[in-house]
């Protein structure tokens, strides 16, 4: 699994309260507040989207879904959705020796928790612009 949380930048006391390392967004969007609202509105619907299909769907697409959400979160800074994604995606990595029900279950869960918490700090930084 590529970057370790503790590898990750934005990795702090304050970057603990934030679900996304706006340090991090700024330098992926060269400081352009129009794009980073771009790209978190695309993130926050695009976050739904993949873990309803996570939900819905065989292995093999929530293990698709899991890498292109972790690919995404990445991308602006969401490292605990990235991490809770990349364990998804890890745990559906042979998907002839898929783990049972209840693990996937609570790892899904886990990383509906860290998107819905990207989306809150996302909805804050919309109520605050």
């Amino acid at each position: 699994m590529a970057g370790a949380a503790s590898d990750m930048p934005g990795h702090g006391p304050a970057a603990a309260q934030a679900a996304i390392d706006l340090a991090h967004l700024s330098r992926m969007t060269f400081a352009d507040g129009d794009l980073q609202r771009e790209v978190l509105d695309l993130f926050d619907r695009q976050a739904l989207v993949l873990v309803d299909r996570m939900r819905a769907g065989p292995a093999a697409v929530a293990k698709a879904s899991a890498h292109t959400l972790s690919g995404s979160a990445r991308g602006i800074g969401a490292w605990r959705v990235a991490q809770a994604a990349e364990a998804l995606e890890a745990a559906l990595h042979d998907t002839a020796a898929t783990p049972p029900a209840a693990e996937l279950a609570g790892l899904l869960d886990r990383l509906a928790e860290r998107v819905a918490e990207a989306r809150a700090d996302i909805a804050r930084l919309r109520a605050a612009a």
